[in-house]
This record gives C-alpha cells, structure tokens and sequence, in this order.
C-alpha cells in the first residue's frame, strides 16, 4: 500500500507543481518559430532585385531589345500565314503586354528611388557628422598652434642668442683690453695714484 501511494505522488504532483507546464515555454528557452499560412520573402532582396531591373530598364539595351520584340511582333502577326498569327491587327495581346510592363515597371523605379533616396539620406548624415568631427579637429589644432605661437614667443630665438653672444664677446674684448694696457703699465713702472691721506686733526677747511 505504501509502495501505491508513493507511485500515485510521483504520478500526480501536488502544490505549485500539480500544474504541470507545457514543452517549450520555459523562460531559459527562446519560443520556436510559429508558422505562418504566408509566405515569407526576404525584403532586401526584393530590393536589390527591383533595382537590378530598373537600371536594366533605364538601359539602352532594354529599348533596343523592346523594339525589336515589336517589330517582330508586328511583322510575324502581319506577314504570316493566317492560321500561324497569333495576334492580327489591331494587335490588342501587343497592347495588353505592354500596359502590363508598364504597370510593373512603374513600382519597381519608384521602389528603386526610394531606396536610392534611402542610401543618400545616410550619406549625407554620414557626411554631416564626418563635416562636424572635422571641424572639432580643425579648431583644436588651431587653438594647439596659437599656444605653441604664445610660447614661442617666450622662447629664445636663434638671432637673440647671437646679438648676446655677440655683446658677450666685446665685453670680454673690452676686459682684455683693459687688463693688457694695465699690464703695459706695471712693466713700464708706471702705477696709479694713489691718493693722499688726510691728518687725523681738523681739516684747515674747518677753520
């Protein structure tokens, strides 16, 4: 009996658990794709094929291949054998083929524009941020060569250092000198004058 009960617990759950959860909705699990009745299209490749058939369109190739398709068209339908036309004259199928490229043709250059239109709004906002980081550039190597114009103006230039060198120069020119002719003094015997001491008592200006 005991072996039963414990059989039926593992069987049935109770509390939060008795509630048993469905496959696939665990919170740790991404969810599997629903299907869809629809078919699914890629539609960047739609517009990449769009595009491809509008510059084909806009091509010389394709009104030359048009025209010749035409003529063709009109040539078989008028000098063929009657029971071979498949289009006589007032050539209504050429006409429904026609308006029917066109219907088709006018979507897809639209299409086409507004992704060109696309592409060149994020040129532009491309360009405009690389315009804004430029000019941040260019003002901070302004503001970098104006601080190095202010210190070099405190720095001494090339022809400063040579007009004190060249004063240093005659100052010691002039020093020789003066100590050369002092020299030639003393070997000559000839000395300064050496100036005469007054007595100690009252000066006779005193008086």
């Amino acid at each position: 009996m005991a072996a039963e009960r414990d059989a039926v617990r593992e069987r049935h759950p109770a509390g939060a658990t008795a509630t048993g959860r469905p496959r696939g909705s665990r919170l740790d699990q991404p969810r599997p794709p629903r299907r869809r009745l629809l078919p699914e299209w890629d539609p960047d490749a739609f517009g990449r094929m769009s595009e491809r058939i509008a510059r084909f369109i806009g091509t010389g190739r394709f009104l030359v291949w048009m025209t010749v398709v035409i003529l063709v068209w009109v040539v078989w339908n008028v000098a063929a054998p009657r029971h071979l036309r498949f289009d006589e004259y007032p050539f209504i199928f050429l006409t429904l083929a026609l308006s029917l490229q066109a219907s088709y043709a006018a979507p897809l250059i639209l299409l086409a524009q507004n992704r060109q239109d696309d592409r060149d709004r994020v040129n532009l906002e491309q360009d405009r941020k690389q315009n804004e980081r430029s000019i941040a550039d260019t003002e901070y190597l302004t503001r970098e060569i104006a601080s190095l114009r202010m210190g070099l103006g405190e720095v001494a230039t090339r022809d400063w250092i040579r007009s004190e060198l060249q004063d240093l120069l005659k100052e010691l020119e002039e020093r020789q000198g003066d100590g050369d002719r002092q020299h030639q003094e003393r070997r000559q015997g000839v000395f300064p004058a050496i100036p005469a001491e007054h007595p100690g008592g009252r000066d006779m200006d005193d008086r």
